[in-house]
Order: structure tokens, then sequence, then C-alpha cells
């Protein structure tokens, strides 16, 4: 019997069989588009489609991200919208293609992650009013941007350890959904529908949940009654995300690293957050609620629950080091690589005769580094610290630092999204304040030219670690699809450009119409950078002793073999994001478990990836319409959106609770129907 030559053109859109497992001795990898296959990858319709994503999502993330404190993912509603884009033209888009759009578009997320989380802080402080319009405009757009080539420069040479040495490793959720989403977007036929129905699902359910209120979007015993007891007096709390998109993350990134992160919350939330309520006296007397929504020590003006996120921020700081010097085999390597293709002759355009493992010219990324080396020099000399005793020399550690950190912080980031889809920025930029303030003090900078200064720094080096996350896993999604690395380094730059002049505008603009740590606009993120800085900057005492303790676990947790980045972010990350994951990890073992053939048990578990996919991407999408509904309401003058159970908070607890199990069971009974295919 003979295939269709549909049935081909489908089978030959399959993954390999070994794209998420380790290679065996002497086996290669070889992606959907081979090397030798001559297809569109750059393309004037890639390109104009990519920019404008870039415009849509830039805008709608700053926003949502000012508002809500929280960020929205990106690229893989763009990877749907790519897909989506291609049935409406006359050719159909292919895969490497929609890569190169997913390249342009998902610089959005990447500089609004990276500057609005610090740049508002600006306003907050008043460090503006010397700038003036235009100054201002500069100032916050050259930072993102910096970051932004700054990451991709400083990611190149880490490419193949991540894509090739590490393939089937590390289990890059992220990376796998967008592929899946790509891969059954073109093939169509069985894998389209449990893409579309669990991507329907996704966005029903978490957008019914965060926007009205159906059900409660986190489950929490502090609600419960019979729970109060450990609730109020001891200050110990379980609490469980909702979503679809948790869920899926949990299938995605297995036991092994749920594990991990989970009893990092576990830490943090059943022991360091009940010592703490056990040993202060101001939390003693306090509920647990009230500590979270921020209950102030008047001796020394600290949020209590800032405590224990001082300790994760320790812990991380640490896990950081100890990653770094685990990895610094491969850090030697990669400096060696830039090394060596910057004296040798080239072997054609990039120094590599094949196209999927065609980077930057490695003497182009010298020089590019260079010359941005060059720009923040000047930037800090003429203008940050100008008026200040040692400008040159505090222009000079500026730029060591800068360089320094987002060197080695780079591959971290990129570790922790290549492991569990989450980078700790937020946590790693206050670390980059810290040291810098630390580095900086010791020169005599102070006041607001010192504050401006470490600002500046962390904006850098924030937006170079948001790159460097998201570009590994775009590195890895080509990687598996058949892209040429070098384009996608390409249109990230470009990409960035941009995006940093939107989001620019639009912190601008919200400076002016609502101003910073409003109710309209609390920025919270930068909140926290305005306060450390002026902690460091502004005379405060630093809680050294709680940093000390966070990197101290993290040695202990490292000595005895267990991963300490996974542990600290569990430490850092709240517990309602990390129980879920948790829980859907167990799920996503029972369904690899759940028959003894080899072959029912891997299409059971493509099955359940597909459809984590889904709810991760509906995910995604309920939290953009959120934020666009919020907005809409927000203009016509609804502060809240009405809910179904008014001010009744135990059963949509519950109810939250039972929608998770649901969903989780749906996903187990559905991922057990699939059946080896012929």
């Amino acid at each position: 019997m003979t295939m269709s030559e549909e049935q081909k053109k489908r089978s030959q859109l399959d993954l390999p069989e070994n794209a998420y497992r380790e290679l065996r001795e002497g086996e290669k990898y070889v992606p959907i588009i081979p090397d030798e296959t001559g297809v569109p990858e750059v393309t004037a319709r890639s390109i104009t489609f990519g920019l404008l994503m870039i415009i849509i999502f830039s805008a709608a993330a700053s926003f949502i991200a000012l508002k809500l404190g929280q960020g929205i993912e990106t690229a893989i509603p763009i990877g749907i919208l790519a897909v989506g884009f291609g049935t409406l033209v006359k050719r159909k888009s292919i895969l490497i293609e929609n890569v190169n759009i997913l390249a342009i578009g998902a610089t959005s997320g990447i500089v609004v992650g990276g500057s609005v989380f610090v740049m508002p802080a600006i306003f907050m402080l008043g460090l503006d009013k010397e700038q003036g319009t235009l100054g201002t405009f500069l100032q916050i757009f050259i930072v993102p941007f910096l970051g932004a080539v700054l990451g991709v420069l400083f990611l190149i040479p880490f490419r193949k350890y991540f894509t090739h040495e590490m393939h089937g490793k590390l289990p890059f959720p992220e990376g796998t959904a967008t592929t899946e989403i790509l891969v059954a977007g073109e093939k169509g036929g069985k894998q389209a529908k449990v893409l579309v129905y669990s991507l329907g699902i996704g966005i029903l359910l978490d957008y019914l949940a965060l926007a009205f209120k159906f059900w409660s979007d986190t489950f929490t015993t502090s609600l419960i009654g019979a729970w109060s007891g450990f609730t109020q007096k001891y200050k110990a709390v379980f609490a469980m995300n909702t979503s679809a998109a948790v869920l899926g993350l949990g299938i995605i990134i297995g036991l092994k690293y749920a594990t991990i992160i989970m009893a990092g919350s576990m830490l943090s939330y059943f022991v360091l957050i009940p010592l703490f309520g056990y040993l202060n006296p101001i939390c003693a007397g306090s509920s647990f609620d009230a500590i979270f929504r921020g209950v102030t020590d008047p001796n020394t003006g600290d949020i209590i629950f800032q405590g224990v996120r001082n300790i994760g921020v320790g812990g991380i700081f640490a896990a950081g080091v100890i990653s770094i010097i685990k990895m610094l085999p491969v850090i030697k390597q990669a400096l060696q690589q830039v090394v060596s293709q910057v004296f040798k002759k080239h072997e054609g355009e990039s120094g590599s005769s094949t196209r999927l493992d065609r980077d930057i010219p490695m003497t182009t990324v010298v020089a590019m580094g260079l010359a941005l080396a060059v720009a923040i020099f000047l930037y800090f000399l003429f203008v940050v610290v100008k008026n200040e005793p040692n400008a040159f020399m505090i222009s000079i550690l500026s730029l060591i630092l800068t360089f320094v950190i987002v060197f080695l912080f780079s591959a971290v980031s990129a570790w922790a999204v290549a492991m569990i889809s989450v980078t700790p920025i937020s946590g790693m930029t206050l670390t980059t304040l810290i040291i810098a303030a630390v580095a900086l003090s010791s020169f005599g900078l102070k006041g607001d030219s010192g504050k401006l200064a470490i600002l500046l720094i962390g904006g850098i080096v924030c937006t170079a670690l948001s790159m460097s996350g998201s570009l590994v896993t775009q590195f890895k999604v080509g990687h598996w699809l058949g892209s040429t690395p070098k384009a996608i380094q390409w249109s990230n730059i470009l990409g960035s450009a941009l995006a940093s002049m939107t989001v620019t505008s639009v912190i601008m603009l919200f400076a002016k119409v609502y101003g910073y740590g409003t109710p309209q606009m609390p920025a919270p993120q930068a909140s926290a950078m305005a306060a450390v800085a002026n902690a460091f900057m502004g005379g405060k005492d630093v809680p050294w002793i709680l940093y000390g303790l966070g990197a101290i676990i993290a040695v202990i947790v490292s000595m005895l073999g267990i991963s300490a980045l996974a542990f600290a972010l569990g430490m850092y990350l709240p517990i309602e994001l990390n129980s879920p994951i948790f829980l859907g990890a167990i799920v996503g073992y029972l369904i690899q478990k759940s028959t003894k053939d080899g072959a029912l048990s891997k299409a059971r578990n493509d099955k359940a990836i597909l459809i984590a996919s889904g709810f991760i991407a509906g995910g995604a999408l309920a939290g953009v319409g959120d934020g666009v509904t919020r907005a809409i309401a927000g203009m016509k003058g609804i502060e809240e959106l009405p809910t179904l159970w008014g001010e009744n908070a135990g059963l949509p607890n519950w109810l939250g609770l039972f929608v998770f199990i649901a969903l989780a069971a749906f996903l187990y009974w559905d991922a057990t129907k699939a059946k080896v295919e012929e």
C-alpha cells in the first residue's frame, strides 16, 4: 500500500523520534527541514508581519506589566498568529519562515521584560527632571536596546552547548510548546485538532477565572475555616494557581525539576515564613494575608515578607555563582571558540559550511561588542556621572560590571528557561543592583547619580537576561525545525530597535498620564528596584544577613547533589505557581507509566505534550485578553469587573480547586486514549 502525496508530506513534517530524548553515542539529530533543503526563511512577508507583532504586543505587554505587575508570554501567541496568518494568504507559510516571524515579534516581550521592570523607577525617584523629554526618551530607549543586543552577542558562543550538547537533557518547556504549535499548524490533521481544542479549553477556563472570577484563579487554604489555626497562628498556607497554563507547564517540565522547585517553595512557605511569624512580634499578631499585603516593621520600614524574598534573592545569587562555576568548562570553550574564530581564516561567510550551524561571524560579534562598550562608556561618562569627581573610573567600572554580569548571568538565565521556562530576571536584576551599588559606592558614588547609574546598569542587564532567556528557546525551536541561527540572531537585533522605541513611548506616555507608583499604574517591579536603589544609595540598611542565609541554603542544596538554581527559584517564586507545576508533572509521570508498552507510552506522552502546549498557549492568550478587557473597562471608568459570586470568597476558592482537578483528570484521560500510529 503506497502513501498519497499528502500523507508523505505529513510524515515528513513529523518531528524526528529523537527530538526530545538524549542522543545515543554517534547519533545525530536531523531537523524537519534539513541543511540541504533550500527554502525561504527571511522573507518580506515574515519581516512585515513580525514588525506588526512588535508594535501590537509591545504596547499590550507594557500596559499589562505596568498595571498588573506581571509580564505576558508573547512568543506563543505570535507563533499561533503566524500559523493563522499563513492560512489567509495564497502561499502557506513554511515552518522556518514562521520561526523568523517569531524571532522578530518576540522581541516585544523581551524588551518589555527588561525595560518596564526597571526604567519607570527613574520617574519614581525624580531622576528624569534634568534630562528633558528628548533626553529622557533617549535615556530609556538606549538601555533596553543595548541590553537586548548584548544578550544576543553573549549567547551566541553558548548556542551549540544548549542546542547540541544538551539535546534531550533539558526539557525546554516553552520551546517544546512553540514547536508543537508550529508543527501541528503546518501538518493539520489530528494533531491540529488536538491543539485547537486544548487551546480553546485553556483560553476559556483561564479567561473566565482571570476576568470574571467565575472561580478563583488561585486556591488557598487561608480561606478554609478548618485551616485557620495554621493560617493565623503559624502563618502556614498552601496555595495553588488553578490555570490550565501552569498545569501544562508541569507536563512539559517533568517530575525531576518540578519536585526540586516545589521543595524550595515548601522551605519558604512551611519553614521560613512560619519561623518569621514565630520570631517577629509584628508577624505574630498579624494574619497571613496581612503579611503578604505588606505589614511594615516600624523599626526598619521593611515589609516583613520581603525578608523571605530576600533569602530567595540570596539563594538565586549563590545558585547563579554555582552554575557559573559548574559551567566554567563551557565558558572556557565558548571563549576559545570566540578567539579561534576571530583569528582563523573564514570558512565560507560565517565560519561554518552548514547552514544549520551558521552564526553571525565572531569577528562581527567582537566588533559589535566593542562598539557597544564604547557607547556604554561614553554614555556614563558624559551623561550619567558627568559631575562626579571620579567620573572616568566610575564609567570604566560601570562598563566592566555590565559586561561581566551580562556574560555570566546570560548563561544562567538561558539555563533556567531551558530547565523550567522561567528565568528569575527580577531576582538577578536586584542582585545586579546590589553588586553595582557596592562596587560604585566604593568610589564615593552616592545620591541621585548613584541611583541613576545602578538603575541603568540594572536595566541593561535585565534586558540582556530577558533576551538570553527568550533567545535560547528560539535557538532550540530553530534547531528542532531547521532554521539558520544567524537569521534568528539578526532578526532579534533588528526587532529590538523597534521594540525599544515602542516600549519607551508607552513608558513615557503612562508617566505623563498616570504617573508611577499610583493606583492607576502601580509598576510593582519598578517600585522594588527604586526601593533597592534608595536603600543602597540613600543610606538605608541592607539585609545582608538574609542574602547570606539564602546563599548558604543554595550551597548546602548543591552539596547534596540537587540543582541549586531550581531550588532557589522555588524559594523565590510564589508557591501558588510552583505547586500546580508539581501536580502537573505528577500527571505527566502517571501518563508515561499508564502502560508497559514502550511505543504506546511514547504515543501517550506525545499527546500529553501537545495538549499541554495548547493549555500553555491558551493561558497566554487569556492573559492578553484579560489585560485588554481591563484596559477597556478602565477607559469606561470601571475599576472592577462584576463577579459571579460577589463577596463570597469561599465558594469560588473551592470551585477553582475542582476545575483544576477536573482539568488534570481530563488531560490524563485524553492522553491515555492515544494509540500508536501506523
